[in-house]
């Protein structure tokens, strides 16, 4: 076990962290490519299939059975399962938007995790912290701007997105205390992969050329080894450490954005997302002063 509060450790974490956004960004920049001229179906399999794969050839040699050893089953197909809507909800709002604007919203999960707290774990919530979750939905409607020419139904998928990874989160958070994180990121893959399976085979359209395969099982390998280093940078740091990290991501998705798409975001986006994310920063240092 390592010793999370040395300043080497935390940078460590930090290093670790920055790589696995960057992973996660190129994930999304690669589905919103693909996702143009093959099914969104497809994509989510094929992204989940080649991550289990990667995964397998990796962890095995070293954990063997252990792997998928776990006590908890159910609350890993759970998870699983979840992975397919959240990964299909995700590929299939990247169709129509950009990628600042679904990060943007997506940055409400650690507000959506605070509000869930409350009635799942217990949790205390006074006034200041009722007022930065208000704070950073308002944060939201500014991105999304319900009624206007800027508004696209999609953003709703992205907003169920950030609910369903929200829970996903706090489901990861208790089964930490019992599984290690090579099962808790493995399992999840392979359920989406066989659950998958039989409707991406029956709806199965051939990618058009190499450049399309490629990206495909490049995407395996952004999402497993961007899972596999969050769970180790929370080895060498403490959530409460790395959690405002997150939001570097944003400056990646509106730089692979420009360069590969030409998408500029307009000031409303960059607007809405100043005030999720300081909202979110402001329940991150009242969480860390309060442990």
């Amino acid at each position: 076990m390592l010793h999370a509060d040395s300043a080497r450790n935390r940078l460590t974490g930090i290093g670790l962290i920055s790589l696995t956004y960057v992973l996660f960004t190129l994930l999304d920049g690669s589905a919103k490519w693909l996702v143009q001229s093959v099914p969104v179906l497809l994509v989510v399999w094929l992204r989940f299939l080649t991550h289990t794969l990667l995964a397998a050839a990796l962890l095995f040699p070293i954990r063997g059975r252990a792997l998928v050893r776990t006590r908890h089953l159910r609350w890993h197909v759970a998870r699983g399962l979840m992975f397919c809507a959240m990964t299909g909800i995700n590929f299939w709002a990247l169709q129509y938007l950009q990628l600042t604007v679904t990060a943007s919203i997506f940055f409400t999960v650690p507000i959506l995790i605070a509000l869930m707290s409350a009635p799942l774990l217990g949790e205390r919530m006074d006034a200041k912290r009722w007022a930065a979750i208000l704070i950073g939905f308002a944060g939201v409607l500014v991105i999304v701007r319900p009624g206007s020419d800027a508004f696209h139904p999609a953003m709703l998928l992205s907003m169920v997105n950030a609910v369903l990874y929200a829970a996903f989160n706090l489901m990861t958070r208790k089964l930490a205390a019992y599984d290690p994180p090579e099962t808790i990121q493995f399992l999840p893959a392979l359920v989406a992969s066989v659950v998958l399976a039989p409707f991406a085979l029956a709806a199965w359209e051939s990618p058009q050329g190499w450049f399309e395969w490629l990206l495909l099982c490049l995407m395996g390998v952004f999402g497993g080894t961007g899972h596999y280093l969050l769970a180790v940078a929370h080895r060498y740091a403490p959530a409460s450490a790395l959690a405002p990290f997150l939001y570097q991501q944003i400056l990646y998705m509106a730089l692979f954005g420009y360069l590969v798409f030409g998408s500029v975001p307009d000031a409303a986006v960059w607007i809405g997302a100043g005030i999720v994310i300081a909202s979110g920063l402001y329940l991150f240092a009242r969480e860390r002063r309060a442990r």
